[in-house]
């Protein structure tokens, strides 16, 4: 359906026209097609949404089959950037021992010989037993801060980023960038290679990545934080090394932490009907009363195609009042994200103050396609103020089918705040309830990094990831310039990949600004890197550094970085298994590469 259609009201002479259109397309179907075919085209009732199940993970409802593809459909699906196997589900058991023996370099063939189009999504999350569909998901090509034509139509939205090369220390030495705690990326991943579909090599940011998962490093006795530096010759390439770079938060008790005024801004617009989404952004917001303190305050705004104040400041130990604001919501109507997050902020600046984290919540599938500030730029502009006042922001999504990662992850970066995906209850616990003391204590902000390399000992480096967070040299010292955020007890790691030339000790200066929560002036520190440093084989070093590597160098390969080329999956999963130490989000993740194999395999073969 056109823009015209999907966002203005149509006329009664338009609407009549749309329905003979309809009515002569389902006449012309085949008679094989038949009753599969006329549903695909029922609309989907807008009703009354159902509270998630509380003792089970959407991530483990059933899935349905994928719909068979119709000769309609074709077409456009060959217009999509990556290349991904044909919809199916993937068993652990389907991963053999023997693929590893014989698995070649894993990379994706360009997308000009893709031998099958990505495929429809296998199913959906479902309550009570009721599946949702899930829309086809349509890779973005571009999409500027700036540009206010922005969104693509019936799919999901993904910046461009070009991924880091290699850049030779002789002619630029210094590699600068903000810190980076979002991990939305990896949850999205996640979910596509759940429906056993490769995720679009847009949708993966490695830094999103590698951040995702907990890492054992020491907190800071005193200050914000510690860095922990190390590196290991790469398993890939013997002529290069892995280096990390890693940031400890101090840790900060629920008792301990400031109140916290949170506005809960809840998309309720029509796209948000089905149960992964507004039911399943509802059992959030409960999960995160559940686990504020007795001084916290909250607040509930919703959006479609009108503004509406559903809860004015509540507290948080109000929770019977809270929760039956919650189950009044419905979805239903048009997107008026805009004026949606000017309400909010709003509300929020009038709890901004020293002694209060203030901080605005949104949840939705960030599809925005009425009222004003349509853009982010737009969006950005109207909350430039209430930011600067110290309101902070989080987003949360949902859903997949007209998800828009892009506008999501650059409000949550410009908004001085995190950006995160929730596809399940288990998801949902993990933010809301493990991570909410660092999501709302901010620790650090404006929080930069710049390696100085040394020309006599690194020939070359890659930083690998943070292309959407890169900052000029010359703005590493110029405290008016924006950056990252650090909550209590968050965890920042990057990685580089490194050529190492001579005999010189000295490999590297890691230089961090950055300025309290409430300063204005940055304070700079300064960490060596030397040969000390290094590991003399990836088994020697820390399970920790090896497991980072592992999650880094299967995001290169997934986005189908330049530098990964040639790379093997079966290399990272074998890095990550010897590195998972009982974790849980480490399990699923050497699962989840399994996975990757079986379709990158089933793919390449023409299945």
């Amino acid at each position: 359906m056109s823009p015209f259609f999907s966002k203005r009201r149509v006329s009664f002479v338009s609407g009549a026209l749309l329905c003979a259109s309809l009515v002569s397309a389902c006449s012309s179907l085949e008679p094989a097609q038949g009753v599969s075919a006329r549903n695909e085209l029922k609309p989907q009732a807008v009703a009354r949404t159902q509270s998630a199940p509380k003792d089970e993970d959407f991530a483990t409802a059933q899935m349905a089959p994928p719909p068979p593809s119709t000769p309609a459909a074709a077409p456009a699906a060959k217009k999509r950037g990556d290349v991904a196997a044909a919809p199916m589900m993937v068993e652990e058991s389907e991963v053999a021992d023997a693929l590893a023996a014989s698995e070649p370099a894993m990379r994706r063939a360009p997308p000009a010989k893709a031998a099958m189009p990505m495929g429809a999504a296998t199913g959906a999350l479902a309550v009570g037993g009721a599946p949702a569909p899930i829309q086809q998901p349509l890779e973005k090509r571009k999409l500027e801060v700036g540009d206010d034509k922005g969104a693509a139509e019936g799919g999901n939205v993904f910046e461009t980023y070009k991924a880091n090369a290699f850049t030779e220390t002789a002619k630029d030495n210094l590699s600068t960038f903000a810190a980076d705690v979002d991990t939305a990326s990896y949850s999205m991943a996640r979910r596509y290679l759940q429906q056993g579909q490769l995720p679009p090599t847009h949708a993966v940011r490695v830094e999103e990545f590698v951040n995702y998962f907990k890492y054992r490093y020491t907190p800071p006795e005193d200050g914000a934080f510690t860095v922990h530096l190390e590196g290991a010759p790469s398993p890939f390439n013997q002529r290069r090394q892995f280096v990390r770079v890693g940031v400890q938060g101090k840790v900060v008790s629920r008792s301990q932490r400031k109140p916290a005024h949170l506005v809960f801004l809840v998309d309720t617009s029509g796209s948000m009907a089905s149960s992964d989404k507004l039911p399943l952004a509802i059992e959030s917001i409960k999960v995160a009363v559940k686990n504020l303190n007795e001084n916290d305050t909250v607040a509930l705004v919703t959006y479609a195609g009108s503004t509406r104040d559903v809860l004015a400041p509540t507290p948080a130990t109000d929770v019977k009042k809270i929760h039956a604001a919650l189950d009044t919501l419905v979805a239903g109507g048009g997107t008026a994200m805009g004026s949606g997050m000017e309400t909010a902020y709003k509300h929020a600046v009038k709890k901004a103050a020293g002694g209060v984290v203030s901080r605005v919540v949104v949840l939705t599938d960030g599809d925005a396609n009425i009222g004003p500030n349509l853009t982010p730029k737009a969006m950005l502009a109207s909350i430039e103020k209430y930011v600067a006042e110290g309101v902070t922001l989080t987003t949360v999504g949902f859903g997949m089918g007209n998800y828009h990662d892009s506008l999501m992850e650059q409000l949550a970066d410009k908004g001085n705040g995190n950006s995160f995906y929730v596809d399940s209850m288990k998801e949902a616990r993990k933010v809301f309830e493990t991570q909410l003391t660092g999501t709302l204590e901010v620790i650090a902000k404006d929080v930069k990094f710049q390696v100085e390399f040394n020309p006599k000992a690194v020939s070359r480096y890659r930083l690998m990831g943070y292309e959407n967070r890169d900052i000029a040299d010359k703005d590493f010292r110029d405290d008016k310039v924006d950056a990252g955020e650090i909550g209590a007890g968050h965890t920042v790691t990057a990685l580089y990949e490194v050529e190492l030339t001579g005999e010189a000790q000295d490999l590297a200066t890691v230089r961090i600004r950055a300025k309290a929560p409430n300063g204005t002036e940055a304070k700079e520190q300064a960490f060596p890197l030397t040969r000390a440093n290094l590991k003399p084989s990836m088994e020697a070093a820390s399970g920790d550094f090896r497991f980072a590597v592992a999650v880094a160098a299967t995001a290169d390969i997934l986005r189908a970085a330049p530098a990964a080329e040639g790379w093997s999956l079966a290399t990272t999963q074998k890095l990550a298994e010897g590195a998972v130490a009982g974790d849980a989000d480490r399990t699923e993740f050497v699962r989840l590469i399994g996975q990757a194999r079986a379709l990158t395999t089933a793919s390449a073969s023409g299945r």
